[in-house]
């Protein structure tokens, strides 16, 4: 029953036509991953049908429409050591849900941005981790070539072994040109089922590619037909998540986000999840966002971890977003004590405190400390009164140096031009 709601979840978040009626099929041939000599499956009556799945590539939306989705048993996973086959049977007979898409994709790009789409969903809805290195998701394409201004699509080559999204591309691209190759020298193309070659980077033949009447199909006898009724349909339809695309919208829309910044929050349920959690601590979309994406994203990459492992709570997030707006500590400060953060776990509040970082927003400390500035480099100031203002961004450095790191910049940059444009007008009226 759990195997069927996450297909009819699929279905559904695919767009797809749920059937009322669906029937298991036996699909018999003879293979060493295949205990039985046959494989439960659904041939003409799958559980979804009719769907599509929109995806963007180089800002063009396309639509991929969905032929089927439906479920069957797994089998065995072969694996090849020189000369001799294994298998294990370890996964054989577990519940397998299969997508089956329309012609539509156009290239290898188009291939890539369908299949992140895709396990993206299927990773929001938890029907699936979508790990092809571990074979939670696996693809397997079927490529075929016709001439340029004509419909119909030649021979199809299907092509196997593909454990990551980098190596469909690299399949797609070499069987391309394989079969245009092929084509352009005037022979022909066999229907065969190809494997990937990833240390040699190539597809090799591994059998002749079996018809849909060869595989005998028939009722499968010992599963009885399904019947699906709308009421479970519906109340699985309501219990399905706001999927990546609808969220993406809605963060622009409700939080002011740009395109970008919406679309990298939304690709992950978790991260998603987390950003509204510390918007709701603090309610400043698009300073969370920068927070979320800069500082954060950057210690996951660095650390080659999750946002379920991160040690900051949304509300400790929020102390320290709030502490750093009430003038108690600047950003760079900040960004220092997120970082402790990230390692310890502790408290924005507890880190300021034990190690005196607390902002400098006292106007007399300040002023002497720039007067000193000042005095300790009388060249720059000539460069400043000479026209060169931007040296003013040195000297904001040297008060910033001089006070590691913890003067109000803002407070600086007042006092620093309050006392050059001072200089200037004390020279002037020398003149």
């Amino acid at each position: 029953r759990k195997a069927v709601e996450y297909t009819i979840m699929a279905g559904l978040a695919l767009n797809c036509q749920i059937a009322e009626f669906s029937r298991f099929a036996r699909k018999n041939y003879s293979y060493p991953d295949l205990v039985k000599g046959y494989q439960i499956s659904q041939y003409e009556l799958p559980l979804c049908h009719d769907g599509w799945l929109e995806i963007e590539v180089d800002g063009t939306s396309k639509r991929i429409r969905i032929e089927r989705v439906h479920l069957e048993e797994d089998t065995g996973k072969l694996i090849h050591v020189g000369e001799y086959s294994l298998v294990d049977y370890n996964r054989s007979g577990v519940p397998l849900m299969e997508i089956v898409s329309r012609p539509d994709i156009k290239s290898a790009a188009e291939a890539y941005a369908y299949l992140t789409k895709l396990r993206q969903i299927m990773r929001y809805l938890g029907v699936s981790s979508g790990d092809m290195e571990k074979g939670a998701m696996r693809c397997e394409v079927n490529v075929s070539l016709r001439p340029v201004g004509t419909e119909t699509l030649g021979t199809k080559v299907e092509v196997k072994n593909l454990n990551s999204f980098r190596s469909v591309k690299m399949a797609l691209a070499y069987e391309i040109q394989r079969q245009a190759e092929t084509l352009d020298k005037g022979g022909t193309i066999e229907q065969v089922t190809m494997g990937w070659d990833e240390e040699r980077q190539r597809t090799v033949v591994q059998r002749s590619k079996e018809f849909a009447h060869d595989y005998r199909y028939f009722p499968e006898p010992d599963l009885p037909p399904l019947e699906i009724s709308r009421e479970w349909v519906e109340e699985i339809r309501a219990r399905l998540p706001e999927l990546p695309a609808a969220k993406r919208d809605r963060f622009m829309t409700q939080y002011g986000l740009s395109a970008y910044d919406a679309r990298v929050l939304a690709t992950d349920r978790a991260v998603a999840d987390y950003y509204e959690a510390c918007v709701v601590a603090y309610p400043d979309g698009k300073k969370v966002a920068n927070w979320v994406t800069g500082e954060l994203f950057r210690f996951l990459k660095e650390t080659n971890t999750t946002i379920e492992s991160v040690k900051i709570t949304p509300t400790a997030l929020a102390e320290l977003l709030t502490l750093i707006e009430r003038g108690a500590i600047n950003i760079n400060t900040g960004k220092a004590v997120f970082a402790e953060m990230l390692r310890t776990g502790r408290a924005a509040g507890d880190i300021v405190a034990e190690r005196g970082l607390a902002q400098i927003s006292d106007t007399e400390k300040l002023e002497r400390i720039v007067d000193e500035v000042l005095a300790a480099n009388p060249a720059q100031v000539q460069q400043y009164l000479d026209g060169k203002e931007t040296i003013i961004r040195w000297l904001v450095g040297q008060v910033m140096k001089a006070t590691r790191g913890k003067a109000n910049p803002k407070l600086v940059n007042r006092l620093l031009d309050e006392k050059l444009q001072a200089l200037r007008q004390l020279r002037e009226g020398g003149q």
